[in-house]
């Protein structure tokens, strides 16, 4: 890409600013060139101002005002330089996903969304400027998927090989509630940027040891996603850790801080802010049961279809076995099983389905059931209490090792395209 001159960017921002009636105005400094496009002043003060409030939110007092700038500028340019390669790669979030992520989100405010924009814009927030935002973060996170989290896998031997590891270790059933500070090396960095960044890192963990409050550090000095939020990592399962993160955090009291930790990506400083033991032992009820479906489509209405599975009923209750009218009329993958499901554990079906099976008591056959996949009939054959502790421990650890590959993988990620791209920082010019 080409970078874009001063004297062009002089020009657009000039554009923007005047017109033939328009009265004169000042201009809006450009504080940062990325790509081919343009951060400015205004963009800048409107993302302080909303990082200010968030703090304000938490109660938590933020860095001096030229450190923040700085560190939602940083971020800013991360953000910019990421929606770039979206862009340039043809994705895109429309109006229709965007309008019903807004919705969504003034439904978890228990707001409609005229009253959410009324909270928004008494807040000082621009309506317009909130759902812009959203879109970008829908937009990022698209992105996240696409080119890191899709790409992450965890074998069954990495499975048994943790599970094993930690047979015996009493960290194994932890749970961590952390903040982190991330001084952050560039890929390839010489020595001396090596040695700058390891002096960041010190002037971070000397304000900590003199009482400054953590969130307030890791505004100031981390270079993670997080750093605005304060470094909250939120609760962090012992499999979801570094091993070198693990050992630090494992003997500390809640309050307490690492030193400083070196890793590939840079030095990091965490802090424990509670810790929790998970209960080991599992034991769910499971139901077995089986079902006969019949699907809604484009040749079958929602009318005949219930219709349908009515009569299918009527068969049963005058003594037709369940087993043998599956195998004729359902459309489901289980019909040659005799609609068998085999054993079921809670959250295992889709919630209407689940409330009817729950309902019954065994042999007996539900009422026609509606589910976003057609009309079911269920009966339940037997329910047993189950010790799914290994089984349910093997997803969690599935799923915390996938999460900690894709997040060690998209800080490679993101610090490989801040590398890799055009950045100006104006913020010091006057």
């Amino acid at each position: 890409m080409f970078p874009i001159s001063r004297l062009t960017t002089f020009l657009i921002v000039a554009v923007l600013c005047l017109s033939a009636n328009a009265e004169p105005m000042s201009l809006d400094r450009i504080v940062a060139v990325v790509n081919k496009s343009v951060i400015t002043e205004n963009e800048l003060s409107t993302r302080v101002q909303t990082v200010v409030q968030n703090f304000a939110r938490q109660k938590v007092s933020p860095p001096a005002d030229d450190v923040l700038r700085r560190q939602v500028l940083d971020r800013m340019v991360n953000e910019r330089v990421q929606a770039d390669f979206a862009a340039d790669t043809g994705l895109r979030v429309d109006d229709r996903q965007l309008d019903q992520t807004v919705e969504r989100i003034a439904e978890q405010n228990k707001l409609s969304l005229p009253q959410f924009r009324q909270a928004l814009e008494k807040e000082g927030t621009s309506f317009k400027t909130f759902r812009e935002q959203i879109r970008q973060d829908l937009l990022l996170q698209r992105l996240r998927e696409r080119e890191v989290d899709s790409r992450v896998f965890v074998t069954d031997v990495e499975v048994d090989q943790y599970l094993t590891a930690n047979k015996d270790a009493a960290h194994a059933e932890q749970e961590y509630k952390l903040s982190h500070i991330l001084v952050a090396i560039p890929e390839g960095a010489a020595p001396d940027v090596v040695a700058q960044r390891g002096q960041r890192a010190e002037t971070a963990l000397r304000a900590l040891t003199s009482g400054k409050p953590f969130a307030e550090v890791a505004a100031g000095f981390s270079d993670a996603g997080d750093a605005l939020q304060g470094g909250d990592l939120g609760w962090r399962s012992a499999g979801r850790l570094p091993p070198l993160f693990l050992e630090a955090v494992n003997p500390l009291e809640a309050g307490q801080h690492t030193s400083i930790l070196r890793s590939p990506a840079g030095f990091h400083i965490i802090q424990l802010n509670e810790k929790r033991q998970r209960d080991g032992k599992e034991v769910v009820r499971q139901t077995h049961a089986r079902h006969l479906l019949v699907k809604v489509n484009e040749l079958t209405s929602d009318t005949d279809a219930k219709q349908r599975i009515s009569e299918i009923r009527d068969r049963l209750v005058n003594g037709l076995d369940f087993a043998e009218q599956a195998k004729l009329h359902s459309e489901d993958g289980s019909a040659s099983k005799g609609g068998d499901l085999d054993w079921i554990s809670p959250g295992d079906t889709v919630p209407d389905f689940e409330q009817a099976m729950n309902a019954l008591n065994p042999g007996d056959i539900s009422q026609p059931v509606r589910t976003q996949f057609g009309w079911h009939l269920i009966q339940v054959i037997e329910r047993r209490d189950q010790d799914v502790t290994l089984d349910r421990e093997k997803v969690r650890v599935r799923t915390e090792l996938r999460e900690r590959k894709a997040d060690e993988q998209f800080e490679d990620w993101s610090r490989q395209m801040r590398d890799q791209a055009f950045v100006e920082l104006r913020l010091d010019e006057k």
